[in-house]
């Protein structure tokens, strides 16, 4: 049978059938079979085919006409859009270190070092992709999922993107209040939207942003994420009182310092449903442009988990230093998983001993994470070798399931005993082969092979074969703790 050009053939089916045929397809395999004649093509794109479209972009011009080709089909119907602009690859300065390995910020009246070339490139191609999704569901009413995230935005976080990289690539800064006003236009013409997340994406979002929607979309909206503060000072991008709209908010993901006591009181509120989940990131850049003196408080965390008894906590921290920490960490936060990521300051075995001794009843997941370029001279977190840290957390944190750890001294011992005292309910033990010291004890018996019994003993002690991380490279929650840190939170969120 021909599959086109005859009078019986799968080109002759109804236009319904062929649709149907295509539901059962996986997205790749429907533009496989699209190809096949012209009628199949005209089929591919009926919305009830993609109420879903997730994207991710390199920032590249050659995924240009991809991009226009699938917002031109899709842009006017979909009802979820989720998409992810990422660099290949962080271009070098003008003469300093990778930009996106903790280049240093510029201090205050320091002009900040060129970019090169291919860096002014990558924004003005960023800025146009940008522009390019937001003009294609401007007026999508049907949308109810709407997630953003710039990859790319990590350099901003690290102060390394400033207005003067930007004026070079847009001098008047038209393509700018360009995508702020296509991005208000979105919530203002929104009519289903439930679901708004936006991450670390260069200058979208403004204080005003959230005054576009109508009060019946915020009061129905389920999530929302505002994780683009590079506004200086004090400026944040929602209000406590703006926040007392969204009534019916499940989940909330916000920068730590934006996150006030005051927040805590309206979420607390009786007219609000009770909260579910909560992500926080605290960075060292944002500390030192807010203050922390109008964080809530103990007695508002009280206030929130009485309203909210399933509340769980997200936290992930960038460069923070241990004293902050310390003062962050309140004890009835219900802490449930926590990353630190680390260029300059390092966490210390108090913090680490805070967290297990406060949140053992709810702490699931840690990640410690420290990019040092010194790999002979990683820190040790125990002070007491008969009382290391982690081993405590392994002990006292019941329901953890998954430890991480990179660029801090793991003794092997140690991960042997965490090992047995969590057993098969550690889901994931990722420490990287770097990371892990053998005593001078172990490594002197020469009957055994210290590394493969250790290897043994910690496939015994969690009831499976395992073994350390060999190419740091393969792990994104260590080479792309941004981006990991995003896709877990989208997922802590929907696994309400």
């Amino acid at each position: 049978m021909s599959v086109c050009g005859e009078a019986v053939g799968a080109g002759s089916l109804p236009s319904e059938l062929v649709v149907h045929i295509f539901s059962f397809l996986a997205a790749p395999d429907r533009l496989r079979a699209s190809a096949a004649c012209s009628h199949w093509r005209e089929c591919l794109f009926y919305p009830a085919l993609w109420p879903r479209l997730r994207l991710s972009l390199r920032v590249s011009p050659s995924e240009r006409p991809r991009l226009e080709f699938l917002m031109r089909k899709c842009g006017w119907f979909v009802r979820e859009l989720r998409v992810q602009f990422a660099a290949d690859s962080y271009p070098t300065g003008g003469g300093g270190a990778a930009a996106g390995e903790g280049a240093a910020v510029a201090g205050d009246g320091e002009a900040p070092p060129p970019l090169s070339p291919r860096w002014l490139d990558l924004l003005r191609t960023y800025l146009e992709l940008v522009l390019c999704v937001l003009s294609s569901v401007r007026n999508n009413r049907n949308l109810q999922k709407l997630s953003l995230f710039g990859d790319i935005s990590i350099l901003q976080q690290h102060g390394t993107i400033s207005n003067t990289y930007l004026g070079k690539v847009d001098p008047d800064g038209k393509k700018i209040k360009q995508i702020q006003q296509l991005f208000e236009e979105i919530l203002g013409n929104s009519r289903q939207l439930k679901w708004l997340s936006c991450g670390l994406m260069l200058q979208i979002v403004t204080p005003t942003s959230l005054s576009s929607l109508s009060n019946p979309i915020a009061n129905t909206m389920e999530h929302l994420s505002l994780l683009d503060n590079h506004i200086p000072g004090n400026t944040t991008l929602i209000t406590a009182v703006e926040l007392e709209r969204f009534v019916n908010l499940r989940s909330l993901a916000l920068d730590f310092c934006d996150f006030t006591a005051e927040m805590a009181r309206v979420l607390a509120d009786s007219n609000h449903v009770p909260l579910h989940r909560l992500s926080l990131l605290v960075h060292s850049v944002s500390i030192m442009h807010k203050s922390l003196d109008n964080m809530p408080k103990d007695e508002n965390w009280q206030a929130l988990t009485r309203n909210s008894t399933n509340l769980r906590v997200y936290i992930m921290a960038f460069d923070v230093k241990s004293d902050d920490m310390l003062r962050i960490l309140k004890p009835s936060i219900p802490l449930e998983r926590i990353h630190f990521d680390s260029y300059v300051t390092c966490v210390s075995g108090a913090v680490v001993d805070l967290i297990s001794r406060q949140y053992d009843k709810f702490l699931t997941h840690f990640i410690l994470m420290n990019d040092v370029i010194d790999m002979s001279a990683f820190p040790d977190l125990s002070d007491n070798r008969n009382e290391d840290p982690l081993v405590l957390l392994a002990w006292r944190c019941t329901r953890l399931s998954l430890l991480a750890v990179h660029g801090y001294t793991v003794w092997a011992h140690n991960l042997i005993a965490i090992a047995r005292l969590r057993g098969s309910d550690l889901k994931v033990l990722e420490v990287t082969e770097e990371s892990i010291e053998f005593d001078q004890g172990e490594l002197a018996d020469q009957d055994v092979d210290p590394v493969h019994n250790f290897i043994e003993q910690v496939s015994l002690g969690l009831g499976r074969p395992w073994h350390a991380v060999m190419d740091i490279e393969l792990l994104s929650v260590f080479t792309e703790p941004t981006r990991h840190f995003y896709r877990e939170m989208q997922s802590f969120s929907e696994g309400i």
